[in-house]
């Protein structure tokens, strides 16, 4: 099949330097998966990875040919032979994976993939001189073909059973790709959902942010939901099933996390504003964006319902779910190993997330209470406002009115932009420092001051104080209060 298959001139550039240190060290390699399939799609990547399967001793490979390229290295698993490569060229950062054999040659290993796209093959040897190289792809599985009918398959019958976390990854590909998954991939899958457990929790983590980062991350979560997939790498959602709401929602506790999280893509997707897209592409951890956090953010937000479940004459309250929340968030976020960053902005997205609805209770909320919030929230400020908007618009119940939904996207809608505008002001200069408060009141270091220059600084910010003076007279009553 003609193809007209090439590689970009940087790209090649790279792979033939690679190639030349293959033959000088006699080293059976092969271009092997994702870069394939994605050269066929003509499917650009703003940080290019190549998948690259060689004949033994991959990682004593990938060691010397880091040192040639002068590029960072990691070993991935020493067990089976494979190691990372990875290389910064101008705003581009590439990676470049290599691995043993999976068997005694390149059909073996093919074999031995997960899924019918990803079990392609290319002998560099050749394929870099520029033109089309669609004719020397090896693809006994009928890869190419699966690319153009758009369809997930699995390789073999036991695929699943070699590594269980390819399920999530027939998933992840459907939904970044926009692919069916064939009825007896999907059928397999279910049948080997369990198997899940089985599985580190550090690959499971990388497998829910590419789910998490794509676009669709929604209608994957619905997908892997009909298989009861979701149960098994989070145990918390059999209790949030069927849980009614009362009133103000039309749907159940976990129906309302899934719809959020429905919701959250639809304000991403109206959002043009480009300080609004340059936060939510802000790196938190390694590769992993805000974006991808708050998206995991919403999908958490409830999880402490069921244990703060209550009838109150008749009323269904879950009063200070957003704390119990906070505990599972921590939990799950620990389970999954994220870093400390990650897990501070899980925290805070999760404790805080019902503080905008609070004020939008108002139409003109204070000052003071605007203050706070974002004292609170911090940096997770924007994301939560989001969020907030999604959470509302995922609560359809007959007690919620069009006037409150309105009110309520007005409110936010203003703290939004109060808070874009505030991030470019210059920050106020402190009226008084600690060294300041201890000398003039002869206090001790202790919490007092502390709290002293909390209440300072709030007063400065909502314009209540101007100066040194004004802000000795408040502390002076914060002290004699104490």
């Amino acid at each position: 099949m003609r193809l007209n298959l090439k590689f970009i001139p940087y790209d090649r550039r790279l792979l033939k330097a690679i190639y030349s240190f293959s033959q000088d060290r006699k080293s059976d390699l092969y271009l092997v998966g994702g870069a394939l399939r994605d050269c066929i799609l003509a499917r650009d990547k703003d940080n290019p990875d190549y998948d690259f399967a060689i004949k033994k001793n991959a990682i004593s490979f990938g060691r010397a040919l880091a040192k040639k390229l002068k590029c960072a290295f990691v070993v991935l698993d020493k067990e089976h032979g494979s190691c990372r490569l990875v290389k910064k060229y101008k705003d581009k950062i590439y990676t470049f994976d290599f691995t043993d054999f999976r068997g005694k040659d390149i059909g073996d290993d093919l074999k031995h993939r997960d899924f019918t796209i990803n079990a392609i093959a290319l002998n560099l040897k050749n394929s870099l001189s520029g033109s089309d190289f669609s004719f020397t792809l090896i693809d006994p599985q009928g890869g190419v073909l699966d690319i153009k009918n758009k369809l997930i398959r699995m390789v073999g019958s036991e695929a699943f059973a070699e590594d269980p976390l390819r399920i999530l990854r027939a998933f992840v590909f459907s939904s970044s790709l926009g692919f069916a998954i064939d009825k007896g991939t999907l059928k397999a899958a279910k049948l080997n959902k369990e198997k899940l457990t089985l599985v580190s929790a550090e690959r499971i983590r990388e497998e829910l942010f590419k789910i998490f980062a794509t676009p669709r991350a929604y209608d994957c979560l619905i997908a892997l939901d009909k298989i009861k997939a979701l149960d098994i790498i989070f145990p918390e959602i059999k209790k949030m099933r069927r849980i009614g709401q009362g009133p103000y929602h039309h749907l159940d506790v976990w129906q309302h996390t899934l719809e959020t999280v429905k919701q959250l893509e639809v304000v991403f997707e109206e959002n043009k504003d480009e300080d609004i897209k340059a936060y939510l592409e802000t790196a938190i951890s390694s590769d992993r964006r805000r974006k991808a956090i708050l998206k995991f953010g919403a999908f958490l937000h409830d999880f402490g319902k069921p244990k703060t479940l209550r009838k109150d004459k008749g009323r269904t309250t879950f009063h200070g779910h957003e704390r119990v929340g906070l505990r599972i968030a921590e939990e799950i976020g620990r389970r999954i190993k994220l870093s400390n960053d990650e897990l501070n902005s899980l925290r805070k997205i999760v404790l805080w997330h019902l503080r905008p609805g609070y004020l939008a209770d108002s139409k003109n909320p204070t000052a003071r209470a605007k203050f706070r919030f974002f004292r609170d929230a911090g940096v997770e400020s924007l994301g939560i406002l989001l969020l907030s908007l999604a959470d509302q618009r995922s609560t359809k119940g007959p007690f919620t009115t069009f006037k409150t939904r309105q009110q309520h996207e007005k409110v936010v809608a203003s703290l939004i932009k109060e808070h874009l505008m505030k991030g470019k002001e210059k920050k106020q200069a402190r009226l008084l420092n600690g060294d300041e408060v201890m000398k003039r009141f002869k206090l001790p270091p202790s919490p007092l001051v502390g709290r002293v220059l909390s209440l300072i600084e709030e007063l400065q910010a909502i314009g209540k104080i101007k100066n040194k003076e004004e802000a000795f007279k408040s502390a002076a009553k914060v002290i004699r209060a104490k």
